[in-house]
């Protein structure tokens, strides 16, 4: 399973590159404003951090581009900036039309905002290249993820698709290992979340115990 960091601060993407060697990075309109900086700044400083390597970068298109020539466009233009780019197109009708486009010229899209199996079905017959179902806000809605991710890739796997799964929104541990349990290719969420994952009370008070045995033993 690959690890992707939902952000666009650069401070945190430097880090989770050096920390957990990260294998992608995932932005939205949100992350954007809370680093700052203007988008295209923003993208482009991204892009430095990844250059030459095959770590992807989901950059989302405006959205308030709602129809397929606004999308392909805008998603066109971004593309070129960088080729680790990925053009994230909100799942909506015209989003399916763009991504195939999008597809015949080498462009990878990633279909977000994807809350039914239904729609990552139709995103996967598109030829995106990545499909993000949300499991967070679903999970705070009352609704089941667990059968959601089991169903998404049941159809990815019955159909031979190409199209990589990325559970989004994700909170926490518990999240990301029952993401993993059900075979999907990626996770993306906060940097917070997966050092909070990768830790554990007890390791820490393991660590405490053997400390106090390590300083009552010769070392030599």
């Amino acid at each position: 399973m690959k690890l992707f960091l939902d952000s666009a601060m650069i401070d945190e993407i430097e880090y989770a590159l050096d920390a957990f060697d990260i294998d992608g990075i995932t932005t939205n309109p949100r992350h954007v404003q809370v680093a700052g900086k203007p988008f295209m700044t923003t993208i482009r400083e991204i892009a430095k951090l990844v250059e030459g390597t095959d770590k992807t970068v989901s950059v989302e298109v405006n959205p308030h581009l709602v129809t397929y020539q606004d999308m392909l466009a805008e998603g066109e233009k971004l593309a070129a900036i960088s080729p680790n780019f990925v053009i994230k197109l909100q799942c909506i009708e015209p989003a399916f039309k763009v991504a195939r486009h999008l597809a015949k010229k080498n462009i990878r899209s990633n279909i977000t905002l994807v809350f039914s199996a239904a729609q990552a079905l139709m995103a996967m017959k598109s030829g995106a290249y990545f499909v993000s179902p949300f499991i967070g806000w679903k999970e705070t809605n009352g609704e089941d993820v667990l059968n959601f991710i089991d169903d998404v890739v049941a159809i990815r796997d019955n159909y031979g698709f190409a199209t990589e799964i990325i559970v989004a929104a994700v909170r926490n541990g518990r999240q990301i290992v029952d993401s993993a349990v059900a075979s999907a290719d990626i996770v993306t969420a906060g940097l917070s979340v997966f050092q909070e994952a990768f830790e554990h009370p007890y390791t820490q008070d393991g660590i405490r115990r053997f400390t106090g045995f390590w300083d009552k033993s010769q070392y030599e």
